[in-house]
């Protein structure tokens, strides 16, 4: 008995570390666990580049098909249309580096419910993007932190 009831608490001990040490620890100057504008931007980044892949079509490419890094965000005619006429639908992506014609509550609020500052959907291919408040914010840090065009 006395085994079962030990090995309980080590268990339970093991399980109260494990999940502590998921948690983000604050940190021990009395600062608040907001990101940092540094991780922000780079989470911004990853959503950017890699989850809703802006860059497939707001940079333009290379001859041979790779990004144009000196372009990078700065917009692109789109090489694809729909086999079926689609109302509004666009050929170019603006340059979203910098978020030119945009304030940053008015990108918060598109990427966060899919309507432009006009309160209409941006124009097709453009998908209606749903993202929390946190993504939305770093998305934008991540896009200003690029500036305008060079």
């Amino acid at each position: 008995m006395k085994v079962t009831k030990l090995l309980s608490a080590l268990f339970l001990c093991a399980l109260v570390a494990g999940y502590s040490s998921l948690r983000e620890p604050l940190a021990q100057t009395g600062q608040t666990s907001a990101p940092s504008s540094a991780a922000l931007i780079e989470r911004g980044k990853y959503l950017v580049e890699r989850v809703a892949m802006c860059i497939d079509c707001h940079s333009p490419r290379t001859p041979t098909g790779e990004f144009d890094q000196k372009r990078w965000l700065q917009g692109s005619v789109l090489d694809f249309a729909p086999r079926h006429p689609i109302p509004n639908w666009t050929d170019i992506a603006p340059a979203i580096a910098g978020l030119p014609g945009y304030t940053e509550e008015e990108a918060v609020r598109l990427l966060e419910t899919g309507l432009g500052p006009n309160g209409k959907p941006l124009r097709p291919p453009m998908p209606p993007y749903r993202l929390n408040h946190e993504d939305a914010l770093a998305v934008v840090a991540y896009l200003k932190s690029l500036g305008g065009k060079k």
